[in-house]
């Protein structure tokens, strides 16, 4: 097959953690001829969606993961299949892409599905489950979020469209900085803020959950580091080997024919004690860790579903 990503620059990637290099090393080994290009270089041309990037070999060499060829302009209807694996933040550049990538329906695969995955952002697909998810509000206005702080003490506050553990903050029942944090947040921002009610069980970590076609594939959970909240490897978490639970099970069974209906073939859910927290979707990781820790190859799976779908 013909596969395109369309992700942040191939250079820059950790061979040992990253995602995206690890779908597109299972591929090259499947046979199948690889394209890269940055979400900048998308285009719609009268009538045709096109993108100006290069032909793609990649290498496990730290540092230099893959051989470019020469620059080139694509059209990506000639492809079998379109990643959209580009990083957050979820902002209208990212909303454009989806929108464009729509249009190569029905005769290209992109995955994840762009229609869907614009209107599951992380941190809203969970509010269809209120069983499964902590107390949770999200609002501009400062009176709603001091009066659910008052409801539940302890809280955590972080942007709804951020991503990585960037701007997350945890406001227990001492703190008065949240008028400031506020002041921050709506002075460069339009977008409303999410607030959750604080689980201690996050000091046990923060388990990330992989499912494929809507089927849980394993797990792995992220230990904060000394004095830290975030559990996110981004920012010093440290993953470690686990097991998937009852309580994970019912959580997958609940979300997995959803998400394998929409078109979500690569997802990772964070699951905080008994409670799901965020649905990814967009970009997610963690399948290199996982198949470290389970000698599971996550990767062969997803490429198994999406051979499965064209087929």
């Amino acid at each position: 097959m013909k596969i395109a990503f369309q992700m942040d620059p191939i250079g820059a990637v950790d061979i040992d953690a990253d995602s995206s290099f690890r779908l597109a090393e299972e591929a090259q080994a499947r046979g199948h001829e690889l394209f890269f290009y940055g979400p900048d270089r998308l285009a719609y041309q009268e009538g045709r969606i096109t993108a100006r990037g290069q032909d793609m070999t990649v290498r496990r060499v730290a540092g230099d993961p893959a051989v470019l060829g020469p620059l080139r302009e694509v059209d990506l209807a000639d492809f079998d299949v379109v990643w959209l694996r580009q990083d957050p933040p979820f902002d209208m550049h990212y909303i454009t892409s989806t929108h464009l990538l729509d249009r190569l329906k029905p005769g290209t695969l992109v995955v994840n599905d762009p229609f869907w995955v614009r209107n599951f952002p992380e941190k809203l697909l969970v509010l269809d489950y209120p069983d499964l998810t902590p107390p949770t509000a999200i609002a501009r206005d400062l009176d709603t979020i001091r009066a659910f702080k008052a409801r539940h003490g302890d809280i955590i506050l972080k942007p709804l469209y951020g991503n990585g553990g960037a701007g997350v903050f945890r406001l227990d029942g001492n703190d008065r900085n949240l008028g400031s944090l506020y002041e921050l947040f709506t002075g460069f921002s339009r977008e409303p803020l999410i607030v959750q009610k604080f689980l201690p069980a996050v000091s046990r970590g923060d388990k990330r959950v992989i499912l494929v076609d809507g089927e849980p594939a394993g797990a792995i959970n992220r230990v904060p580091a000394e004095g830290e909240t975030r559990s996110n490897m981004h920012v010093g978490g440290r993953p470690e080997k686990i097991g998937l639970n009852q309580r994970d099970r019912e959580i997958c069974a609940r979300i997995g024919p959803l998400l394998r209906e929409r078109g979500q073939v690569f997802v990772g859910i964070d699951v905080i004690g008994d409670y799901l927290t965020e649905i990814n979707v967009t970009s997610p990781t963690g399948i290199q860790e996982l198949e470290r820790f389970d000698s599971v190859n996550v990767a062969a799976k997803i490429w198994e579903a999406i051979e499965s779908r064209l087929a």
